[in-house]
């Protein structure tokens, strides 16, 4: 009988062990089960949020669920920021996957995406795995410390783990910027969106979605 599951972890708490390296070309192995209302309400009741608002912000940054269905966390590789963290070395001969400019059509989506990052590890690995976002908030990898994971490997790994690694990597990220907090906490879209999404949120509608979707979520949630 398998052992349930770790209760989730609060802000800053360190991880249990140091996570072992993931290898390049095999990210799957991890517990695809969804999430549940209390994981979300804990999640919540940690940012001083509605479970509606948190629930939103994964309706729209992962479309749903947080792994492909191969069992690999869901990802988006970041042309624009392999090549900055790379210092433009590579924008010549691979442009595709390095470019100095932010270009929504090298994305590949879903399963594809993951043909992107395995040329960009035989690159440079460290900066291949910190310009994806990862599982079912899309946080980057390049902000593997606010997660509260010593690596990239480390966060990597845990992304690779369940959806609640995914959830606990969400309030850390969130914890660490007072006014991205507030934002989300408020439910102002724009601000949340900007801070979270970049400066081009606009352009995806990332702020209209999440208040569309947090209306869905607060609809369906009864009032005590």
């Amino acid at each position: 009988m398998p052992e349930p599951p770790a209760p989730l972890a609060r802000p800053g708490a360190p991880d249990a062990a140091p996570a072992a390296l993931v290898p390049p070309a095999d990210f799957a192995g991890g517990d695809v089960a969804l999430l549940t209302d209390a994981d979300y309400l804990l999640a919540a009741q940690a940012l001083g949020c509605e479970l509606a608002a948190i629930k939103a912000v994964a309706d729209v940054e992962a479309s749903g669920g947080g792994f492909l269905a191969d069992g690999r966390p869901k990802i988006l590789f970041e042309a624009h920021l392999f090549s900055r963290f790379t210092k433009r070395r590579f924008d010549a001969t691979h442009p595709a996957i390095s470019s100095a400019v932010w270009n929504q059509k090298l994305y590949k989506r879903g399963a594809a995406e993951y043909g992107r990052l395995a040329q960009a590890i035989t690159l440079d690995r460290r900066m291949a795995l910190q310009a994806a976002s990862w599982g079912k908030f899309q946080i980057l990898g390049m902000h593997f410390t606010r997660c509260g994971h010593p690596t990239v490997d480390a966060f990597v790994a845990a992304m690779c783990t369940s959806e609640r690694r995914h959830l606990e990597a969400f309030v850390r990220f969130i914890r660490a910027d007072a006014k991205m907090l507030a934002a989300l906490v408020e439910r102002r879209w724009d601000a949340f969106a900007f801070r979270y999404n970049g400066a081009g949120y606009k352009a995806n509608r990332y702020d209209e979605k999440m208040a569309a979707a947090y209306a869905k979520h607060a609809a369906a949630i009864p009032r005590t």
